[in-house]
C-alpha cells in the first residue's frame, strides 16, 4: 500500500484550514491516507526570521482579502476570528493526546477545531474553548483540560514540531508525498498531479 501523505499544519493558519477541506479527498482518489500533524509554527518562524503574515503590515491586508476570496472559490464557510493569530497550543496538544487513543477521533477533532475557528470565527486560544469543541465529539472536558497540561503530551507536541523542522517544514500547510515536499494550499493541484503521474 502506498505511504500516507503527511499533512503538517498550524491551527492558526487560514491556508491550513482551506487545505484541510480538500486534502483527504485528493489523497483518497489515489489510494492514499493522510496523517494530520499539527505543529507549532512559531518554532520554524523563529528559525527563518519570519512572523505570522497577519502580524506583518501589507501582508495582513492582503491575507484578509485573499483568504475570503479563496474560501469563496471553495464554497467554504469562513468567518474571520476576532483574535489573529490564535494561540493553538491547547488545540495542538489535545490533538496529539487524542491521536494516541483514536486517530479518526483526532482527525475529527482537528476538523472541528478548524471549523469552529475559521468557519465560525471563534477564538480557540483558551483551553476551555478547545474543551468545548472536544465535548461536541464526546470527549470528556476535564480529561482534555488535564491532558493539555500533561508533561508527556507537551513533549509529544514539541517532538512533532522538532521533527517537522528537521524535515524542512517552514509553513502551513505543508505536505509530503513520499519524500516530495509541497508548501501551501495553492500547491494542492500540483500535489494531485504528482500523485496522478508519479512525479516529473
Amino acid at each position: 500500500m502506498p505511504a500516507p501523505i503527511d499533512f503538517y499544519f498550524e491551527f492558526a493558519s487560514p491556508y491550513g484550514y482551506l487545505a484541510s477541506l480538500r486534502i483527504d479527498a485528493i489523497a483518497a482518489a489515489y489510494g492514499r491516507e493522510v496523517i494530520w500533524r499539527p505543529i507549532m509554527l512559531g518554532a520554524a518562524l523563529k528559525i527563518t526570521g519570519s512572523k505570522p503574515n497577519v502580524s506583518v503590515p501589507l501582508k495582513r491586508e492582503y491575507l484578509l482579502r485573499d483568504v475570503p476570496r479563496f474560501a469563496r472559490l471553495l464554497d467554504a464557510p469562513l468567518t474571520i476570528p476576532p483574535v489573529l493569530p490564535m494561540n493553538s497550543l491547547a488545540a495542538s496538544r489535545a490533538y496529539w493526546w487524542l491521536f494516541e487513543q483514536d486517530e479518526d477521533l483526532a482527525k475529527g477533532f482537528a476538523q472541528a477545531v478548524y471549523h469552529a475557528h475559521w468557519g465560525e470565527g471563534r477564538d480557540l486560544s483558551p483551553p476551555e474553548a478547545v474543551a468545548e469543541v472536544g465535548e461536541s465529539l464526546g470527549v470528556p472536558r476535564d480529561e482534555l483540560l488535564a491532558a493539555v497540561q500533561d508533561p508527556r503530551i507537551k513533549a509529544r507536541l514539541k517532538e512533532e514540531t522538532d521533527r517537522s523542522i528537521a524535515r524542512g517544514v517552514f509553513g502551513s500547510p505543508f505536505f509530503f508525498v513520499d519524500d516530495e515536499p509541497f508548501w501551501g494550499a495553492d500547491r494542492l493541484d500540483q500535489l494531485e498531479r504528482w500523485l496522478a503521474t508519479g512525479g516529473w
